[in-house]
């Protein structure tokens, strides 16, 4: 393999291209395509980008969703050599266009799923270059040339970017985190040691592919020759039948699919035998919850993996074993060999004793958000090193991992998805008839769903729900809207968040009921 591309995710694939050339590296819609199948079809749809530009393109968007296309077009993306930016199609459109514009992107790389998307991007001004498997699209098309095929991936260098995924942000625009070459060979390097991953493995793919974890799938598997198999929302009404036919092997998700296969019924001991590794991480894993997987699935070992997406996919992982944790939820684990820790107080001085907010230095760090003005407070120098403020509260382990102990800011996880409840305020806030908007989380069956009180007119719940779908990620948008004439204010004169948070807990409905209007008077 050419020096060049060792390191780089390019690298693995073709790492696995020589383990298995014949085998599967990706089974979707119960089709095979094998290593050297998807590898030709990459190498044609990059070739293909590159020539069709008057120049080298700064970064390229893959607006892709998982089905069978989505794969060779994430793959060509990085084939380019260019900066890789996965879009999701299921997004608004004008979060779509602030990704774009954040990152720079001046061509598109596009899937089956992507042409409603087009449109909408299209008919909110966006007029980009697309490469556009399917035929007809909105966009200025860039044709597929067989004869324009690269040779070989194109190469990069450890401190360029490989990929860029966002983050919601504080502001009401998405986060952009560049994820460099150097940040990735670390992480998969790790995991190399840890993970025994081979040529007849198959891993599930149940993240969409701008969730950083969904390179854990791809990139774990095709490292080693494995293969991939996307796994579809109507699996989850009988997945031990979907996961026994097709012989699956390593199964990673977030806590909530538990809940889910549990409300099915086929939760039950020795219902997963296949399984050899399951790996969780996007949301807190409750005891409970990884008890019953594990009998569900009693020949795989369990995993919790932490970690935000400025640190590379995952910084720290636990072995799961029987036994009481703290709060009845597993820890988050050790940081990765390579990394150090440090502990701020909640004044943002370092902590004197083993619990407070986490801070993590390393080789998978970001070297900083897109936007240099996000960086303000998120970052911080100690001792010549840079560290990255989680906003995550945890207490040592006398194993020397950690327990985590909940967020020390507004953000939450929603089904997984890192979400700052002040974008949430401000989308709302442009909803018209809106004058204040205060967004709260409530536990719900090991996962949270949002809560937003707002002020000025009582808009109907069904209107503001509507407008947001507009700004926000399907998964985040919340599911309950209450009206106040004024939001209550605790003893400091702010707004009381703990008692929204009490009365969108007693307020809440099951999922799918409407929204209430209330009429309360501002708390003294």
């Amino acid at each position: 393999m050419d020096p060049t591309l060792d390191g780089t995710l390019s690298g693995r694939f073709l790492r696995g291209l020589a383990l298995a050339p014949d085998r599967p590296a990706l089974r979707a819609d119960d089709t095979d395509i094998t290593y050297r199948e998807l590898h030709e079809r990459a190498l044609t749809l990059a070739g293909s980008l590159l020539a069709g530009l008057p120049g080298r393109p700064r970064a390229v968007g893959v607006l892709a969703g998982k089905g069978p296309t989505a794969y060779a077009a994430l793959l060509a993306g990085l084939y380019s050599g260019v900066t890789v930016v996965p879009l999701q199609p299921a997004f608004p459109a004008t979060r779509t266009r602030q990704m774009i514009e954040a990152a720079g992107v001046d061509v598109l790389l596009a899937d089956d799923d992507a042409l409603p998307a087009l449109t909408a991007l299209h008919s909110g001004g966006v007029t980009l270059p697309t490469l556009f498997a399917p035929g007809a699209q909105p966009m200025p098309a860039l044709p597929v040339d067989a004869d324009s095929a690269l040779k070989a991936p194109m190469p990069g260098r450890p401190r360029d970017i490989a990929y860029v995924l966002f983050t919601s942000g504080s502001t009401g625009r998405p986060k952009g985190v560049p994820v460099t070459h150097a940040n990735t060979a670390h992480y998969f390097g790790l995991l190399d040691e840890r993970y025994d991953f081979g040529p007849h493995d198959v891993f599930s793919q149940t993240f969409d592919l701008n969730f950083d974890c969904a390179m854990f799938d791809l990139f774990c598997a095709w490292g080693a020759g494995a293969a991939v198999v996307p796994v579809p929302a109507r699996a989850y009404a009988h997945l031990p039948e979907f996961v026994a036919e097709r012989r699956m092997t390593v199964w990673f998700a977030t806590p909530s699919a538990i809940t889910l296969v549990r409300r099915t019924g086929e939760l039950t001991p020795g219902a997963l035998p296949s399984l050899r590794w399951s790996f969780f991480a996007g949301e807190a894993l409750a005891c409970r919850d990884a008890e019953d997987w594990a009998a569900a699935a009693p020949g795989a070992t369990l995993e919790n993996l932490y970690g935000p997406t400025e640190l590379t996919i995952t910084v720290a992982a636990q072995r799961w074993s029987p036994g009481r944790y703290m709060n009845d939820m597993v820890p988050i684990g050790a940081v990765h060999p390579g990394h150090e820790t440090l502990l701020l107080d909640p004044t943002g001085a370092p902590s004197a004793d083993d619990e407070g907010e986490l801070c993590v230095a390393g080789p998978q760090l970001t070297p900083g958000y897109l936007d240099p003005a996000d960086d303000t407070g998120r970052f911080l120098e100690r001792d010549g090193r840079r560290f990255y403020r989680t906003g995550d509260r945890v207490r040592r382990a006398g194993d020397g991992g950690w327990h985590y102990l909940g967020r020390q800011d507004a953000q939450v996880q929603v089904h997984g998805v890192r979400t700052e409840l002040a974008e949430v305020d401000a989308a709302a806030r442009t909803c018209p008839g809106v004058e204040q908007a205060v967004t709260v989380a409530v536990p719900v069956d090991g996962t949270v769903e949002l809560a937003v009180f707002h002020t000025g007119e009582p808009v109907p719940a069904v209107r503001l729900a509507r407008h947001l779908r507009e700004l926000l990620p399907a998964a985040v948008v919340p599911r309950a809207y209450h009206h106040l004439d004024a939001l209550p204010l605790n003893s400091n004169r702010k707004t009381d968040r703990r008692e929204l948070t009490s009365r969108a807990t007693a307020l809440r409905r099951p999922a799918g009921a409407a929204g209430t209007h209330e009429r309360r008077q501002r708390s003294q």
